[in-house]
């Protein structure tokens, strides 16, 4: 297969896991070929049930069709990690568990980790925060050491319970170099479970928090998860396709557009592969009309 020629946008385009119209033999190498034949450039290797399963000569699989298709590779780690447990048994399996994707996720060709940061639990934010963020200078510091290309992405979450404002993954990211948030607009438009963060104003102002506590370098190297969401007064209950829901995407991809950002925009709608050429092409649309950027 010759490598495709990618469509000039500033943002590559995928999904959260192996596309539904994938090969089922043919594993997550099957699943990034899909994706180039979709015209989309970007995989999020969904391993979040653990990577007990997941084998160097798979990663090696995936990494070779991602260079041949030019698809870039990122893995989103284990659901069961938590910055914040109170439980040193439970913590030194979760930290292994963040480190073991990092490992694997750098033979597959991955440039990114995300992960989920916990919850309260019992503590107050506060003291929460500072376990967390103790506790993510150590994995940090292990992966610089050991994975010097991997970004780590706390995410910001959908759950006023969880770990993972928008101010708390951009403080993380002010303190260590190799992190950076993902940033799930439906997770923030969720969380306060009001409707509220869902017009362009709003998104813009999130954006503008983002370079002032970042830089520019941020913007440019953006890593957004996005899909329609329900949710109830304590925050997000379950991912939607984007017409069956009332987040303002377009508003979401026209902010995004002024502000000249870059990087990756994964679906994680239930229709995956649809909702990821839903996004790509409601973005280029917004590029197209948009007065802040060249085109």
């Amino acid at each position: 297969m010759s490598k495709a020629t990618h469509r000039a946008l500033p943002f590559h385009f995928g999904t959260v896991g192996t596309p539904l119209s994938a090969p089922k033999n043919e594993g997550s190498a099957g699943g990034v070929r899909r994706i180039r034949e979709l015209n989309l450039d970007a995989l999020e290797l969904a391993w979040v049930r653990g990577t007990t399963h997941i084998t160097p000569e798979a990663c090696a699989r995936v990494r070779s069709a991602a260079e041949e298709c030019d698809v870039a590779i990122s893995v989103h780690a284990t659901y069961f990690f938590n910055l914040n447990t109170q439980d040193d048994e439970m913590w030194q399996a979760g930290r292994e568990r963040l480190l073991r994707a990092a490992r694997l996720g750098t033979l597959a060709g991955a440039t990114d980790v995300i992960f989920h940061p916990g919850s309260y639990m019992k503590r107050s934010t506060e003291e929460a925060f500072r376990v967390a963020t103790e506790r993510l200078a150590e994995i940090a510091e292990t992966v610089r050491r050991e994975q010097p290309s991997i970004m780590l992405r706390p995410e910001t979450m959908g759950k006023q319970a969880l770990l993972g404002t928008l101010d708390e993954t951009i403080e993380w990211s002010r303190r260590f170099e190799n992190v950076l948030p993902c940033v799930d607009f439906a997770h923030l438009h969720a969380r306060p479970g009001d409707g509220s963060f869902n017009s362009y104003a709003e998104f813009a102002a999130a954006l503008q928090h983002i370079k002032d506590g970042l830089g520019n370098r941020a913007l440019q190297r953006m890593h957004i998860h996005l899909s329609g969401i329900a949710y109830t007064q304590r925050g997000e209950k379950n991912h939607l396709n984007l017409d069956e829901s009332d987040l303002h995407y377009k508003d979401l991809l026209r902010a995004l557009a002024d502000f000249g950002a870059a990087g990756r925009i994964l679906s994680e709608t239930p229709n995956m592969e649809e909702g990821a050429i839903i996004m790509q092409n409601a973005f280029g649309s917004a590029r197209r009309r948009s007065t802040h950027v060249t085109t």
